[in-house]
């Protein structure tokens, strides 16, 4: 009984931790406080509406607030204080009263969120438009909310489809998805589509600050776009990153730097652009004898390269480099380095890549030179 109550006590200390994770702390709690700013615009458009859509599909990649911009909405529309129950004319929910505070403790009867990836099959399905045939017990609105939809059997999307034809006033649905492409166009026609594509750098930085600030975390605008170019566009990510950054209490632009496996990618740009072939295998080699990570680094390297490529087309872009690399070497050093990011996987010897892509464009200068 004693091992019981020790495991329990473990678990519900695992559990507090796992809630207090920046990227659950920070969750944005109102349309306003929703990081990606294209998306926060078309969400205030609906919501100020006339009337509001029966089917909402979210669509966008891991980690870039669908899952929670539909509890948003569903605090919206069944707050106790707002414009749905004609209090005011705001539309955001006032994250105060019972309605909201439930939804937020997922215990609001009203709000019934299936995870398709594990529930698909048309037994499941019809059991969840069952419960849409139910007044709502202690909202306004049903909502409900599908996660992963795209992983719904095409049995169940037949079901379901019928539902979305004709659906119940009461009842809202918000599907959401990764893979747009899978879901069938009878099902898409049928919702209003939010786009979420990938968060930008710009709503990252941002997102950064506000977890910054609020744990009076003081970083310098070059730290957080370090990070925001690693968090594979995505607010989820991002945050779990900045919490790793605090907690190991890095704060200089080197350490981080060191962090991500990086250690100064600049200098190997500014070798390459010279004819040192030494210099620049003598980086590499270092680099690797020093725990460089080399995907990190040519993922760096690549979107230097990149910017300095728009810069010349005339695109300027915050973060650009100085590289003397003319257009010609810029396009085929992105793709030898492109080239190299492939063979990462397959490499046994991680510098290898690199140091056949090193190789390969100082031949390439030696053969084009007088």
């Amino acid at each position: 009984m004693l091992f019981d109550v020790q495991l329990l006590f473990e678990f519900c200390h695992l559990t507090f931790l796992i809630k207090d994770m920046f990227y659950l702390k920070y969750r944005p709690k109102t349309i306003e406080e929703i990081d990606n700013s294209r998306v926060k615009d078309i969400l205030k458009k609906i919501l100020e509406g006339a009337s509001i859509p029966h089917a909402i599909l979210l669509v966008g990649q891991k980690g870039t607030g669908k899952t929670s911009t539909a509890r948003i909405i569903a605090k919206s529309l069944n707050c106790l204080d707002n414009k749905y129950s004609e209090k005011n004319n705001n539309f955001e929910p006032c994250n105060k009263c019972k309605n909201c505070l439930s939804i937020v403790r997922s215990s609001f009867t009203d709000v019934v969120e299936m995870d398709a990836a594990s529930n698909r099959g048309i037994d499941e399905i019809k059991s969840l438009i069952k419960e849409t045939s139910f007044l709502p017990m202690s909202g306004r609105m049903r909502i409900f909310i599908i996660d992963e939809a795209h992983m719904i059997t095409p049995d169940g999307f037949n079901a379901l489809l019928k539902t979305l034809e004709e659906p119940p006033k009461s009842a809202v649905f918000i599907l959401a998805t990764t893979n747009l492409e899978k879901l069938p166009q009878t099902i898409v026609s049928r919702c209003v589509k939010v786009n979420f594509g990938k968060a930008s750098q710009t709503d990252i930085i941002l997102m950064l600050k506000r977890i910054s600030a609020s744990e009076k975390a003081n970083f310098n605008d070059q730290i957080l776009k370090v990070i925001a170019r690693h968090s594979e566009s995505s607010f989820r990510d991002a945050a779990k990153i900045l919490e790793e950054i605090i907690t190991q209490k890095l704060n200089s632009l080197e350490s981080i730097e060191n962090f991500f496996g990086l250690k100064g990618k600049g200098n190997l740009l500014q070798i390459m652009a010279t004819k040192d072939v030494t210099s620049a295998f003598t980086w590499v080699a270092e680099f690797g004898e020093s725990g460089g990570n080399f995907k990190n680094l040519i993922e760096d390297m690549l979107e230097s390269l990149r910017l300095e490529l728009l810069k010349k087309k005339g695109v300027v872009i915050e973060g650009s480099e100085n590289l003397s690399f003319d257009t010609k070497q810029l396009t085929h050093l992105i793709k030898l380095l492109m080239e190299a990011y492939q063979l990462l996987r397959l490499s046994p010897i991680d510098s290898l890549p690199l140091e056949i892509a090193l190789s390969e464009f100082y031949n390439d200068k030696e053969s084009s030179s007088p």
